[in-house]
């Protein structure tokens, strides 16, 4: 891209002396340069310098070397939240612009980000096109991110400049129109219109209740990577605070859109799924507002060549038409006796489908204000009372009637031993418009106490006392119940 396309009322002598200094300060240390579009990253074997151009854009204004240096230590605040180790702090540039150095004596030339060098081939990107990547990384994904948001400072009320989320979507519909047909355009928008139009009191409601933090505003997978054992997201949005400043389903959005594209729907699926069961608050990881999970077109300099930016914005676009154009949604819930497999045995659905699952035994300890691995009988509660029970079934309807009304299909992974429990969801399926099917998990009484004796890590605190207790109540399933076929 030329230096004037980037620059703007920037001289363009003053870019290249930049250009020059990062040059000179590349060969003192022996590094290969990286070029974006807004910076130059100079990789030595055990370091990586960040340096911001001095340009200024639309969307940000590094033109000057206070600006520049205060950008710089913004980056350095905000990644150390989620890769403390990477982030060391930043560095002066200084000397004579033919020798500069780092941290020297001369006089000030610019700053830079000191970040520790990782290993090539180790961001989430490369080692999903590589095969290298698991459901065990997408589980420290998930933690990564819900320790980060429930660390995060919180913004409840609307500021000057506040663009709603699917707002934000059909902005960045724009950049993808020439990729699209005129229906396809015309369908899109008018999908995101009425998705803006139906979730508002969604988000609204979601702002006032403290979903809105300063999350990191890019987390697309070539900006995570593992280090020492632990997923790690890095170069989160420094130079525009409406960016960063978003619900944390819209941040969750981005890696499980990139998966999804990149052709990993089980791994987009599972990840809002496996952030669900790290929140305590219902509704943690944002599934009414899953419509957020839309394709960002925007392209990634430095990182592919020209040709794989355009094929990455291709494969977002056809993610953001399939999403618009759902089979439709379905509401399945199983029905079982603890330990017979519901849970398991539901997942597939989830990667098939694309479904979103709520889990009683996660909603029932949110209701007592419990995190999902935490015990109930520490704090002396009974979570398995009929009135919990009650309650628990209730929030479970409310979270469905919501994530179908946003176009996903949901399993709601559940006992579902007694009829009228049944009945009350097969009746929110007709008020919804959807087909309802019943997955039934059945295994020996034997191997059920022998599986819920063995639990660990599990949210379910159910035994076999509350097991008995569930098998005395239950009302067999009868012939006029839709059963899913199986397998």
């Amino acid at each position: 891209m030329p230096v004037s396309e980037l620059n703007g009322p920037v001289p363009r002598s003053r870019l290249e002396k930049s250009a020059a200094v990062v040059q000179a300060l590349a060969l003192h240390l022996g590094a290969r340069v990286i070029e974006t579009h807004i910076s130059w990253v100079l990789l030595t074997p055990a370091y990586a310098y960040k340096v911001k151009k001095p340009v200024r854009l639309a969307f940000l204004d590094y033109a000057t070397l206070s600006k520049r240096r205060h950008f710089c230590h913004e980056e350095v605040r905000l990644n150390r939240r989620t890769a403390p180790s990477l982030y060391l702090g930043v560095a002066r540039i200084t000397g004579e612009p033919s020798a500069p150095e780092i941290d020297g004596t001369g006089p000030m030339l610019d700053y830079a980000v000191r970040m520790r060098r990782f290993a090539d081939g180790a961001l989430f990107g490369e080692r999903l096109a590589a095969g290298a990547l698991s459901a065990r990384d997408v589980d420290g994904l998930a933690a990564m991110l819900a320790a980060a948001h429930a660390a995060a400072p919180v913004k409840r009320r609307a500021t000057a400049g506040h663009v709603p989320p699917l707002r934000r979507a059909l902005a960045a519909l724009e950049g993808a129109r020439p990729m699209l047909s005129a229906a396809e355009s015309t369908g899109l928008q008018a999908w995101l219109d009425a998705g803006a139009r139906k979730l508002a009191p969604q988000w609204a409601s979601r702002r006032r209740s403290g979903h809105v933090r300063e999350c990191h505003g890019d987390l697309h997978l070539d900006n995570i990577v593992e280090l020492d054992g632990a997923v790690a997201g890095f170069d989160a949005i420094e130079f525009d605070p409406s960016l960063r400043w978003i619900d944390i389903a819209e941040d969750a959005a981005f890696p499980a859109m990139d998966f999804a594209a990149r052709g990993r729907p089980d791994f987009a699926s599972a990840l809002p799924q496996r952030m669900a069961r790290r929140h305590r608050r219902a509704g943690g990881c944002g599934r009414p507002a899953l419509c957020a999970r839309l394709p960002r077109t925007r392209a990634r300099p430095g990182r592919t060549s020209a040709r794989g930016r355009c094929d990455a914005a291709a494969a977002y676009v056809r993610a953001a038409l399939e999403w618009s154009n759902p089979a439709l949604p379905r509401l399945v819930i199983t029905h079982g006796l603890p330990g017979s497999g519901k849970t398991f045995q539901s997942q597939g659905l989830l990667e098939q489908h694309g479904a979103i699952r709520v889990r009683s035994d996660v909603e029932r300890k949110r209701l007592f204000g419990l995190g999902a691995l935490e015990n109930s009988r520490a704090h002396g509660l009974d979570i398995y009372s009929r009135e919990a029970t009650a309650r628990t079934y209730e929030r479970l309807f409310a979270l469905a009637r919501a994530i179908l009304d946003a176009g996903f299909s949901v399993v709601i992974d559940a006992a579902f031993l007694r009829r009228g429990e049944r009945d009350a969801a097969h009746e929110l399926a007709r008020q919804c418009g959807v087909r309802f099917e019943i997955l039934a998990c059945e295994a020996p009484v034997a191997v059920l106490r022998e599986r819920l004796a063995a639990r660990t890590s599990d949210a379910s605190e159910a035994d076999a006392v509350v097991m008995q207790r569930l098998q005395e109540a239950a009302d067999p399933l009868e012939d006029d119940e839709p059963l899913l076929p199986g397998p």
